[in-house]
């Protein structure tokens, strides 16, 4: 397993993440443990969750189950919690199953921290993330309409100033390691930065963003502020919600998967998808690969990636991502990526 710096800290991450936003609606608890089980003893040091999972579909009355899973594990393995990083998130503003929607605040910090270190059954967590600025996000193919212009400048900056204090008495009482973020812009990442250092408060360390052969919005601003900066990217949906691995065609939605309970994907299926998909999965045929195995291989192989968060329903599909992890793609595979994306950029 390769092992890479989380920014500027001295944790190094395994460069596979398991997700585990399945857990608790399309897997079980005692799958969920037997995926950390499995992750853990072949090399992967790195578990992200959020309080708002689990996922597909997202309720209230299912909201904080992943957290909770992932609790008993650690109650029964008290002595591997300093094995493993784990990140978890903060929601932010308008998502109603958590806080009627409220703002990440100092206030709405407390609540949440507290609420995911019980669930969790642990005294700190690793890397603590804002899940998405209160101001909005581009992603989540909000992208083709989003507009920043109602935005209040001197408004948003004092609220990352109150929150950086806010996780700076959390990170000094032990209770958070270090602090990420999670679907931001360019600008918005450099203002956390810019105020952490003014004031001497906590930095950020990490970037979540979606990131894929099918999403590659990081590959431009993002990519020049984590050169610069250290803060790495950890991709989310790596394989596209699934798009990548090829078990689904226009007509084709294997029973129990996610397109099964979410139907769009989040906004993923468009007519361009499929000849996108077509494009990738012929060159893996070209090559000899799994489509899978090449997706994943491809994120890390980009000069911006920390780790690249995964998830499965099933053992035999973690074990199958677990045996790609050292894969490298030749010069000729890169290159015909490189013109499938030229061919088919963001299809969704």
């Amino acid at each position: 397993m390769d092992y890479r710096r989380l920014g500027r800290t001295d944790i190094n991450v395994s460069a596979l993440c398991l997700g585990s936003m399945t857990w608790g609606t399309q897997n079980t608890e005692a799958e969920g443990h037997a995926q950390i089980d499995l992750a853990l003893d072949q090399g992967i040091n790195f578990i992200d969750t959020a309080e708002m999972y689990p996922t597909n579909p997202l309720t209230k009355e299912t909201q904080g189950d992943t957290e909770r899973i992932i609790g008993t594990w650690n109650a029964k393995n008290a002595h591997r919690r300093g094995d493993y990083i784990l990140a978890t998130k903060v929601c932010g503003a308008g998502y109603q199953n958590v806080r009627d929607g409220a703002p990440i605040t100092p206030e709405s910090i407390e609540i949440a921290l507290s609420n995911s270190l019980k669930s969790l059954q642990t005294d700190y967590v690793d890397l603590y993330q804002l899940h998405w600025p209160n101001r909005g996000s581009y992603m989540f193919r909000q992208n083709w309409t989003y507009d920043p212009s109602g935005q209040d400048t001197a408004e948003v900056e004092d609220n990352m100033l109150a929150v950086l204090h806010a996780l700076d008495g959390h990170i000094k009482a032990g209770r958070i390691r270090h602090i990420g973020l999670s679907n931001e812009t360019a600008w918005g990442t450099m203002r956390w930065l810019y105020l952490a250092e003014k004031h001497n408060l906590p930095r950020m360390m990490s970037m979540q963003n979606e990131y894929s052969l099918l999403c590659r919005l990081y590959d431009t601003n993002m990519a020049e502020m984590t050169h610069h900066e250290q803060v790495g990217l950890l991709a989310f949906s790596p394989l596209a919600a699934g798009l990548l691995t090829g078990k689904y065609g226009p007509d084709v939605t294997p029973e129990g998967s996610r397109r099964s309970i979410v139907s769009d994907l989040g906004g993923r299926i468009t007519p361009r998808l499929w000849p996108a998909i077509d494009a990738y999965k012929a060159v893996a045929d070209k090559h000899g690969l799994n489509l899978t195995q090449m997706a994943l291989a491809w994120c890390f192989k980009r000069p911006f990636m920390t780790s690249v968060i995964f998830g499965a329903t099933s053992l035999d599909q973690l074990q199958l991502i677990l045996d790609m992890q050292d894969m490298d793609l030749s010069d000729d595979v890169m290159r015909d990526i490189n013109q499938a994306h030229k061919a088919h950029p963001m299809p969704y």
